[in-house]
């Protein structure tokens, strides 16, 4: 099966995020993880490819998949033959917010862990 073009345009700690970043790594899916965050022209680009600024947001082959989560990234990739179904565990939540304890930390600069 060939390996898809993926981009992804996200925030570098967030719960949706991490949940993305570890279906593609369960799949071993290479992607471009692009930080929304801290480069706002990547922000600019999202917004002008895929016409809202909701994240994450993925290109895949030239598809746009806008505010998708981990859970709806795995059913939309398996649905699209692009990998097969798997039971191998991955480290994070695939469709959670940050917790609000998460989102003080982050402002407060300390570390967040996202794991279960």
């Amino acid at each position: 099966m060939d390996k898809p073009k993926i981009t992804a345009w996200m925030k570098p700690q967030c719960g949706w995020s991490n949940g993305v970043r570890a279906v593609l790594r369960k799949y071993d899916l290479p992607f471009e993880d692009k930080d929304i965050i801290n480069n706002p022209a990547n922000r600019w680009e999202m917004e002008q490819k895929s016409g809202q600024s909701l994240q994450p947001t993925l290109e895949i082959n030239g598809t746009m998949l806008a505010d998708i989560s981990g859970e709806e990234l795995e059913k939309w990739l398996i649905a699209n033959n692009l990998t097969n179904p798997s039971d191998a565990p991955v480290n994070v939540p695939l469709n959670s917010a940050c917790t609000d304890a998460q989102h003080e930390a982050m402002r407060a600069g300390a570390p967040v862990s996202f794991k279960n």
